[in-house]
């Protein structure tokens, strides 16, 4: 075997390991999150079930808490920003994905629309499939055309926010009240994503320093669709059995 042979067969090895160790580690870590991730710990559930009346701050941290730990919107938003490289472009599309979980968020608890959590969850989870085979080129390549990138973001934000409603009705939360708590609620789901979003952003800029960015892009990103097939999996199975 001539020597520029061996050395790009043993490149390709040490690519295919990190691949499987970061295989390993991903659906390690997805199985434990998909057991807690968006649950609400008793202190929280307690405090929801009896308040009364305006509690503006309880209602911002409880907010900034459910984005932080809502391993599915942050997945999403990991796939949009993935191949942004400028802060204006980073701005639009978080700002649409914004617009569309706040008004869906706002109108569906506001308006009562009850909306199976399955189901809203497991559209939730295509809407990573989507953006992970989108990254990778995957209408282009399989249908021909490319969708309109900002007006999937967008959408695909509407059914976030309906995600995020129905977290809040499941608590029957009293009348009294609502409308400030549920967009002070709103508010700190904003400060949560901006906290989340903002070390994801700094982890990939030192991340893009490396030749690994570009060549670990294809398999994070296939990750991204595994990641939200298993969620849609786990949604549907759930309810097919409830």
């Amino acid at each position: 075997m001539s020597h520029p042979l061996a050395k790009t067969m043993t490149t390709m090895s040490k690519v295919m390991t990190q691949t499987m160790t970061l295989l390993v580690v991903f659906f390690g870590i997805f199985a434990s999150f998909s057991l807690s991730a968006h649950g609400v710990d008793e202190g929280t559930r307690l405090f929801l079930t009896q308040n009364e009346g305006v509690s503006i701050l309880p209602f911002i941290y409880i907010g900034a808490k459910h984005m932080v730990t809502g391993y599915d919107h942050l997945l999403f938003l990991v796939g949009v920003i993935f191949f942004l490289f400028r802060s204006k472009d980073v701005l639009l599309y978080v700002s649409l994905f914004t617009l569309g979980h706040s008004i869906t968020l706002l109108f569906g608890v506001l308006s009562d629309i009850q909306v199976n959590a399955y189901l809203i969850d497991a559209i939730i989870g295509f809407s990573i499939v989507y953006k992970g085979f989108d990254n990778l080129g995957g209408f282009k390549r399989v249908f021909g055309f490319q969708p309109n990138t900002k007006a999937a973001v967008m959408i695909f934000g509407l059914f976030h926010g309906f995600g995020l409603a129905t977290k809040i009705q499941e608590f029957n939360l009293p009348q009294e009240g609502l409308v400030p708590n549920i967009l002070a609620f709103n508010v700190g789901v904003e400060i949560g994503q901006f906290l989340a979003l903002g070390g994801v952003l700094i982890l990939m800029s030192f991340w893009r320093r490396h030749r690994s960015f570009l060549q670990f892009s294809t398999a994070a990103n296939t990750l991204l669709m595994s990641g939200g097939l298993m969620l849609v999996g786990f949604q549907l199975t759930g309810f097919f059995v409830s």
